[in-house]
């Protein structure tokens, strides 16, 4: 588990990776999961002004509570509330944007299309998969995994040189995903990325 000091730690690099850019996207971003984050709604009590989260929960009738919690302090606090793979749920909350899985990307452009000024952010894997996201009119991709994570151990990540290289020739703007602490954050100095998007490093 992070301590508030980790947290904060994490959340000054992610703002000083995104002051860097200029994208005016939000630099935090923490990512909720049905299995692994047992109280999202402490965890975004205390993100720091403008940060996003992103509600990732897959089971829809907790999905749709959690994010009638989650929209209301979002608005309270200035924080920013994307909704995974549910636009229909996105758009009755009043949230700020959608994200989209890679499988989901030719959804991308219909909502681009449709509401103008969401943030909508698209998971990626591979360059094609960034420069896909960039073609369907995405404002940013979560690029994953950067590290080696608690959820998929058995899964290949980037590692850093790559990542660097892939988050360098992007045509979007990038966040960075996957097993990212604020032990490892400061590796990613310097990096061109719009911030950082974690779950275990913000619990």
């Amino acid at each position: 588990m992070a301590s508030l000091l980790a947290r904060n730690k994490l959340a000054r690099l992610a703002r000083r990776l995104n002051a860097h850019c200029g994208w005016g996207l939000p630099p935090l971003i923490f990512v909720t999961d049905d299995n692994r984050v047992p109280d999202p709604y402490a965890v975004a009590l205390s993100l720091p002004r403008r940060s996003a989260i992103l509600l990732r929960h897959r089971n829809d009738k907790q999905r749709a509570d959690l994010g009638a919690v989650l929209a209301k302090l979002a608005r309270q606090r200035d924080l920013m509330l994307l909704i995974a793979g549910d636009p229909a749920l996105a758009m009755r909350l009043g949230a700020d944007g959608v994200h989209f899985s890679e499988a989901q990307m030719d959804e991308v452009a219909p909502f681009r299309t449709r509401r103008p000024n969401w943030i909508i952010t698209a998971a990626a894997h591979s360059e094609r998969a960034l420069l896909y996201a960039k073609r369907s009119g995405a404002d940013a991709s979560l690029l994953a995994r950067l590290f080696p994570t608690k959820s998929h151990p058995q899964k290949s990540s980037f590692g850093l040189s790559r990542f660097r290289l892939l988050a360098a020739r992007a045509p979007l703007p990038v966040y960075a995903l996957g097993g990212i602490t604020a032990s490892n954050a400061e590796r990613l100095s310097n990096a061109r990325l719009a911030g950082i998007a974690a779950i275990d490093g913000l619990l």
